[in-house]
Formats: structure tokens, C-alpha cells, sequence
């Protein structure tokens, strides 16, 4: 049986470490009996060189804020990760590996988010990870801006990611990638494993666009390695090129191998999804002179060579930390910044610059947001904001705003096009960089369509900020493709996501107030399109109350009827409320902007808000009923969406759709009365 050939221009101990970094993963694939053991075995020469010799790393240190950033987009390679993580010294142990894909390891099927551990970012649905790439390229470019003075490179890190063929099939990176050219950073390197088979089969039963001219039209730097995946000499010097280029993102096409080594899974899509076998595990050992019966064999040698690693990453963080002490003793407000920010924390108090409002007029609270933003975002230049193309409708531009782009990096303020997508996922990138903040809009019906990127966020729990307006059929003539009904239910359904449809202006401030402090996760703010009465603070509870989750607007001694509203409806409740009173009925608005918040309050507060001996209940809310059995006893009765709306001005669909005050008057009277 011949070996395959030697990597040109490696030495034997180079030779050895790739060749432990391929065992490791397919034999962590096999213990598992689940997982993906081909591609990590035909990127794992590059890989190594990667790690070893070009990445900028400190494996003692993983949250160093000037490390580079490697992106493992292709997540389902995730053995690849890991054994490069174990070799070079990082929290993952080679027990670890051998718990791959088992109950609360550290290896579990894809990456998932864990910083200590060295996992930038969660991946696995494809075309996030390289759109998170993105997002880290701006905050860079951002940051060093910012931070950066003569002398002092406090901010010069570069964010590299190898991506698959269905990263770049996805229409996320796309979008993404799209706007990296755009932009023209020059920090993001993407090494593209183009090894010609995907799930299905070879990739051509589907994929057969000229990759390379694709991202030239982007505007990247695109370079092409031929052979096997083993031309190390040829992937290096493509890699300098990247890592020169002034300008443009770079792409280095590199051509592999799925399975390499293999002498019958190599090159078949069976090897991409599905372990390889213990029989042919062991004919691939013998052709590349391995003992056959040892499994996770770790020479001592390849161990002691890769280690090295975190000897060469204490040295570059040490001298970095020297840097930053000189930088402090002469920039002492940028290296006070940089460490408030590197702590999570915001630099002003935001009760003393949030604005307030005055009851008596209406206003949208789209519109309130934009006045919040316009009031804080100034004083917090580690923020970022940004809409996809519905800036003027959004209100997500701030007073003084400047727009990011290739020729100023000062910007703090993101076109992103008409992306949502990729503006989630880009928006993920720029939250987990450590010091900076992301927030951006659209109208809230177009959450579907960047609904993976806000997953991940929850999943991983990034402090992302997710701002969609134009919240109900509120919107009106633009109709039912643009009247969200399903979407408010559709958020709260996801785990670990805060979601806010504050009642009126004051609840908005207060609202972007927790946003901003938040750091346990994403937060999703819904706003109306259309105007809606300030609350007086003197008459009603006060909208501090709103990070409660829930409160009670106006109460009754002994209430007859509970009235539960969100957003747009609690105006409504108020004024049912009041003709109720009038006769004779004690009705107890509630307003609840937020379930999760709620949820998280004491048995007793909540019993307060919801009395449970109170079993009328009317709920009101511009959206489908799910969920609110939650709230609503069985005499309850529920107000909302059934059906999709209509074309029509968004006073009249209220109408039309029962949304009014006397249809909340009939409900709460029929439910006393049931």
C-alpha cells in the first residue's frame, strides 16, 4: 500500500504533529460514533502551520484582548478545533477528546461559545461563523481607531477563518461577504477548504460557480493553492500575501482532500458525516507508520513541539502588557476606557443622560428610541450601531452619527445594505469582541430572516442588540407581508432571549437602559411605527418599574378584572380601564414589556402583579395568541391576531381586527361575568 507523500518544505516533526492532529479527530469521531472526521483530516496541515507559526495566541490566556481570532466556520470539523486546542495547551484535555460529543463535555458536536476554553464563537450553522469573522474585522478596524496612537498598537490583531463549501453556499456569507469587500478589511483571511464534496456528493451536483471570480467581484484578494492540501510552502506564502494585503479582505482557496490518507473513504462523501471505522483506522495508521492497536496516541515529541505554543503566547502577551503599561502612563482616559470596557462596563451613569418624557403628546416609540440613542450613544463610543437599509425608518442613526467605511474607520455607524441576515450574524462578531457593543434594525417582520443569527446569539448568549420596528399591524397600508403577527410569539419562544415591546417613550428609555447594561445575552427591542401617548408618570406607575418585566399601571383594591397588555395595547387597557371604573368594574392594568424579565421575579411579586385569585383576565396584544396562556386563568379571554392582516391604514386594521377599547370592555365584561 503506498503512504501518501510527504508535506514539502516540512520537517518530521512537523510531519508528526499533523499527523497526531489527524488521529486524534477521526479517533474522536469513532468513540463518539458520531461526527464529521473528513474534513478536519484534510485541513489538518494547514491547520498546524496556522496555530504554530502564524496565529497570534495565547493558550495560558485565551481572553487576551489582542490575540487573533480563529473562526472554525466550518463547525462541523469541530475535532479539528479541539485537538488544535489540547495540543497547544488550552483547557481542553485529551479526556476531552475522548468525550466527544457526550453529556457536558468540552467537545460537544459543534463548537459552542466558550471563550476560557478558546472557542471564539458557536458555529456550525454554516455561514455564520465567517459572518461573525466580519463583525470581528470591524470591531478591529474600530477599536484600533480608536485606541490606537503613534508607537502604541494596542489594537492590531487579525481575524482568520476556514470555511467550507457550504459556508460559502449559504446565503448569509454572502451577504456578509459582500459587505467585507465593501469595506475593504484587510484583517479578515478566510482559508477555504475546497475539497469538492459535501453531504449529498461531490459538490458540482449543485455548486459550480467560479468561486475565485465570485469574491472578486466582491472585492477580496483571492489566491488559489492546487495540489492536495499538503503544499505547505505554497499555503504559507499565500498566507504572508493574506496577511500583507492593504486594502481588500484575502481568500486563500486550498485545495484538499476530504479523508486524506484513507485508502477508501478518501474523497467520498461518506467520510464527511460518518465515522471512518475501526478497520480502516487502522489501515490509514499503517500507511502513514503508526502502531495500528494504539488509539489517542500522542507522541511525546509532537506534544512538546506544539506546547511551544504557549511559551511564544505568554512572550507576545508579555510584551504586549508592557506596551499597554507605557500606553497607560501616557494616554491614562484611553487606557481607563479600555479597561472599563475590557471589565463589561459602560462608561457613563445612564440615569444621568437618559432622557425623559413629558406626557400630554404621542409619539411612536421607534421615534422615542431614535431621541434615547440620540442622547446616549454619544457619550458611549464603544457602541455601534447600524440598520439594514431602513435607516430613516428604523431611527437607529444617532444625532452627530458617522458612518463606518473604508476610508474612516472612526465611523460608529453601519450600513449594512439590505442584509438582515448577515447584519445579525456581523452584529454577533462585533459583540464578542470584548470591548464593544453591537446594536442594529429592521422592521420586526424581517426577523425570519435573520433568525439563525439571533439563535446563535441566544444559544451563546452574545450581548447583541437587536432593534426591530414597525412592530404590529400598526404598520398598515404596507399589508400583511409587512404587518408582523406571528414574529412577537416567535421570539419569546426562543431560550435565553430578553425581548422589550415597551408600552410608550418612558418605557423605551427604559428599555435601552437594561439593553445597554445587560451582558448575559441578547436583547430584541420591538417598536411601533405609529404614535402613542406618553404615559404620566404622575398619575400611572413609573417606567422603571419595566425591568421587572412586568408591573402594575394602575391598580384596584380588590380588582375584578386583570387587563395584561404589551407595547401599543396598554394605552388601550388604560382607557378601558377608566370607562370600566365608570362602571363600577375594578380593572388592574398590567404592563408586561418583557415575559422573560418577568419570569425571573419572585413568586411573591409576580402574585402582586397577577393576583392568582383574580381569575378575569383580559390579554391584549397585536400578535397571535401563543404563550399567553401563561398569563390568562380559563375565564380569560385573549385580544389579538388570528390571521394575517390587511392592506389598509393601521387605525383601521386595529379596528377591524378588534383591537379597540370597546371590544376590551366587552371582553373584560364577559369575563367577570362567566
Amino acid at each position: 500500500m503506498k503512504a501518501p507523500v510527504r508535506n514539502p518544505g516540512l520537517f518530521e516533526v512537523d510531519e508528526l504533529c499533523i499527523q497526531t492532529i489527524r488521529f486524534l479527530c477521526m479517533e474522536a469521531v469513532q468513540k463518539a460514533n458520531s461526527g464529521h472526521p473528513g474534513m478536519p483530516m484534510g485541513m489538518a496541515p494547514a491547520a498546524y502551520v496556522l496555530w504554530t507559526k502564524h496565529l497570534k495566541h495565547n493558550p495560558s490566556n485565551p481572553r487576551w484582548h489582542n490575540r487573533d481570532r480563529f473562526v472554525l466556520s466550518a463547525g462541523h470539523g469541530s475535532t479539528l478545533l479541539y485537538s488544535l486546542l489540547y495540543l497547544t495547551g488550552y483547557e481542553i484535555s485529551l479526556e476531552e477528546l475522548k468525550n466527544f460529543r457526550q453529556w457536558r463535555s468540552k467537545t460537544p458536536g459543534h463548537p459552542e461559545y466558550d471563550p476560557d476554553s478558546g472557542v471564539e464563537v458557536t458555529t456550525g450553522p454554516l455561514g455564520q461563523g465567517i459572518s461573525n469573522a466580519v463583525g470581528m474585522a470591524i470591531a478591529q478596524k474600530y477599536l484600533a481607531n480608536y485606541f490606537n496612537r503613534d508607537a502604541f498598537p494596542i489594537i492590531d490583531y487579525k481575524a482568520y477563518c476556514l470555511a467550507s463549501d457550504g459556508d460559502l453556499e449559504e446565503g448569509v456569507a454572502s451577504e456578509a461577504s459582500s459587505l467585507a469587500g465593501h469595506l475593504g478589511l484587510d484583517n479578515l483571511i478566510v482559508i477555504y477548504d475546497d475539497n469538492h464534496i459535501s453531504i449529498d456528493g461531490p459538490t458540482e451536483l449543485a455548486f459550480t460557480e467560479d468561486r475565485a471570480k465570485r469574491y472578486e467581484a466582491y472585492g477580496w484578494h483571492v489566491q488559489e493553492v492546487g495540489g492536495d492540501g499538503n503544499d505547505m510552502p505554497a499555503f504559507e506564502k499565500a498566507l504572508e500575501n493574506a496577511k500583507k494585503e492593504k486594502g481588500r479582505p484575502s481568500i486563500i482557496d486550498l485545495r484538499t482532500h476530504i479523508a486524506y490518507g484513507s485508502p477508501n473513504k478518501q474523497d467520498t462523501a461518506e467520510a464527511h458525516g460518518a465515522p471512518l471505522g475501526d478497520d480502516e483506522i487502522k489501515l490509514i495508521k499503517a500507511r502513514f507508520g503508526w502502531d495500528p492497536e494504539k488509539s489517542f496516541y500522542v507522541p511525546e515529541e509532537a506534544l512538546a513541539h506544539m506546547r511551544k505554543t504557549t511559551e511564544i503566547g505568554k512572550e507576545s502577551e508579555a510584551a504586549w502588557n508592557k506596551m499597554f503599561t507605557q500606553y497607560a502612563k501616557k494616554y491614562p482616559e484611553l487606557a481607563r476606557q479600555f479597561r472599563h470596557a475590557a471589565a463589561g462596563k459602560l462608561s457613563v451613569n445612564l440615569d444621568e443622560i437618559l432622557p425623559k418624557f413629558e406626557a400630554g403628546s404621542s409619539i411612536a416609540t421607534r421615534k422615542a428610541s431614535g431621541k434615547v440613542l440620540d442622547a446616549l450613544m454619544p457619550k458611549l463610543p464603544l457602541v455601534m450601531g447600524g440598520s439594514a437599509d431602513l435607516t430613516p425608518s428604523n431611527n437607529t442613526r444617532f444625532a452627530g452619527a458617522k458612518d463606518f467605511q473604508k476610508d474612516a474607520r472612526d465611523g460608529r455607524y453601519l450600513r449594512y445594505g439590505i442584509r438582515e441576515h448577515a447584519m445579525g450574524a456581523i452584529m454577533n462578531g462585533i459583540s464578542v469582541s470584548g470591548l464593544m457593543r453591537a446594536y442594529g434594525g429592521t422592521f420586526l417582520v424581517f426577523s425570519d430572516y435573520m433568525r439563525g443569527a439571533i439563535r446563535v446569539a441566544a444559544l451563546s448568549k452574545y450581548p447583541t442588540i437587536f432593534v426591530f420596528t414597525h412592530d404590529s399591524i400598526g404598520i398598515g397600508e404596507d399589508g400583511p407581508t409587512h404587518q408582523p403577527v406571528e414574529q412577537i410569539a416567535a421570539l419569546r419562544a426562543m431560550p435565553n432571549l430578553i425581548v422589550i415591546r415597551p408600552a410608550d417613550a418612558n418605557e423605551t428609555a427604559q428599555a435601552w437602559k437594561f439593553a445597554l447594561q445587560y451582558r448575559d445575552g441578547p436583547v430584541a427591542l420591538l417598536f411601533t411605527r405609529q404614535g402613542l401617548p406618553i404615559l404620566d408618570q404622575d398619575k400611572y406607575a413609573s417606567a422603571t418599574n419595566l425591568s421587572k418585566g412586568a408591573y402594575v399601571v394602575v391598580g384596584a383594591d380588590k380588582p375584578d378584572v386583570l387587563l395584561l397588555a404589551t407595547g401599543s395595547e396598554v394605552s388601550v387597557a388604560l382607557c378601558a380601564a377608566e370607562r370600566l371604573a365608570n362602571e363600577g368594574i375594578g380593572a388592574q392594568v398590567v404592563s408586561m414589556p418583557c415575559w422573560e424579565l418577568f419570569e425571573k421575579q419572585s413568586q411573591k411579586y409576580r402574585d402582586s402583579v397577577i393576583p392568582p385569585s383574580v381569575k378575569a383576565r383580559v390579554a391584549i396584544e397585536a400578535g397571535v395568541e401563543l404563550g399567553w396562556h401563561k398569563w390568562l386563568s380559563e375565564k380569560g379571554v385573549f385580544i389579538g391576531m388570528s390571521s394575517f392582516g390587511k392592506s389598509a391604514p393601521g387605525k383601521v386594521c386595529f379596528e377591524k381586527f378588534g383591537l379597540t377599547v370597546e371590544n376590551v370592555i366587552k371582553a373584560a365584561k364577559r369575563s367577570v361575568g362567566s
